[in-house]
């Protein structure tokens, strides 16, 4: 049969496929596909590179041939090619290999793919060791010394503004400092750089910056979940990697097990390293960060205006970073020094500004007795009745009546 038939066949299928699948699935795949030819009962279809040819001919093949027999009334066989830009069609490679791309004049296409760089500020020298994180820093700190043989992979999970961005930078400094090639990306640069190189049939630069690292650093993999395409890549790109005995350093906002969108592959290859978390600063933690800050900006901050913070700031270190930032602004543009009664308007100022709708939950309520008693959660919630203890706990009972729980 023409060509034309067979791209109208092929639009045809498509309509059905489009119900079948994802949209997800749908856009990555076989949105960009054509109907080639359709002849002596084989059914030809171009793809826009050799990964996605490859990609249909092992995944979906099945699929497709029930598409088309639906369709034909006929037993069909489907072939995959790949669609040149010169009008010409190749097979698709068997090997799961995509072969390199190359523009109408011969001259080979790169990807545009960018590198996040890292932060200068977040080095291990500035990062301030508590109860709360020692656990995760010193894994980081092997991770540097024996990479790709301590902790592979290793998973750091926190809160937001708890510093696993910063420990993450910080193996990125220090494995570069011992001479080790590394790319730190977010997720979500992973996923766009996955896209862009699907788009314009670059897969192996892709590849090649991935998977020849000897350290990959992946900040908030979470934003990977449930992107099936990029997790797929992403999967593979780690198996390559583990297999080369490379290291794989990878931040998250919750443990992979509590991950839904995760695939359980994957959660069971992130599980099978060193999962790390990052708590809540306890008290003398946050004095110890907020003074280190304060030395880092050139800044003399009174104890009592430490202290003041470090029990008023409690969630995170981003915003005892925010506070400490604020005082000091607001004195130098006021003039006024830096003292109590100039930190006491600040907290309130920042108290003011904070969201009033929203309700803690019993859980918060825990967590931020606990972090202001410095305690541990399992103290406060346990049957212990030490006198260090029961006064939290009455704390945290006078609070629930304020939560939507009983």
């Amino acid at each position: 049969m023409a060509v034309r038939p067979a791209r109208d066949i092929w639009t045809t299928a498509l309509g059905s496929l489009q119900t079948e699948v994802t949209r997800n699935n749908y856009e990555t795949w076989l949105k960009q596909t054509t109907g080639l030819e359709h002849r002596d009962g084989k059914f030809v279809i171009a793809a826009p590179n050799a990964f996605v040819a490859t990609t249909l001919e092992q995944r979906w093949s099945p699929l497709i041939q029930k598409t088309l027999k639906g369709l034909l009334r006929e037993d069909v066989e489907v072939a995959f090619r790949v669609a040149q830009a010169n009008g010409t069609d190749h097979e698709a490679p068997t090997n799961g290999h995509a072969a390199a791309t190359h523009s109408g004049n011969g001259a080979h296409t790169r990807p545009r793919i960018r590198s996040a760089q890292l932060n200068p500020r977040y080095t291990f020298d500035t990062f301030v060791v508590g109860k709360s994180n020692r656990f995760a820093h010193a894994a980081a700190t092997q991770v540097v010394q024996n990479p790709g043989v301590a902790f592979n992979p290793l998973v750091i999970h926190a809160g937001v503004g708890l510093g696993k961005t910063h420990l993450l930078h910080a193996i990125g400094h220090g494995v570069h400092a011992n001479g080790l090639q590394y790319l730190y990306v977010s997720a979500e640069q992973f996923t766009n750089d996955f896209v862009t190189a699907l788009r314009e049939g670059a897969l192996e630069d892709f590849r090649e910056k991935y998977r020849t690292v000897d350290v990959l650093l992946i900040d908030d993999i979470q934003f990977i979940a449930g992107k099936e395409a990029s997790s797929e890549s992403f999967f593979h790109t780690f198996n390559d990697l583990h297999i080369a005995s490379k290291q794989l350093v990878i931040t998250s906002d919750a443990r992979p097990k509590d991950m839904p969108l995760l695939t359980d592959r994957m959660k069971s290859r992130l599980m099978a390293g060193l999962v790390a978390d990052i708590q809540p600063p306890d008290l003398e933690t946050r004095m110890a960060i907020l003074g280190k800050k304060a030395e880092q900006a050139g800044v003399r901050v009174k104890q009592d205006v430490i202290d003041l913070l470090a029990r008023r700031v409690v969630r995170n270190v981003r915003e005892l970073e925010g506070a400490l930032n604020r005082i000091l602004a607001m004195s130098k543009l006021t003039n006024q020094p830096v003292d109590l009664a100039l930190a006491e308007q600040a907290v309130a100022d920042l108290t003011a500004l904070a969201p009033k709708t929203r309700r803690s939950n019993p859980n918060q309520v825990l967590l931020t007795v606990a972090t202001y008693y410095d305690l541990d959660l399992e103290d406060l919630t346990g049957k212990s009745r030490k006198k260090g203890i029961v006064l939290p706990r009455q704390v945290a009972a006078c609070r629930r009546p304020r939560t939507n729980c009983e």
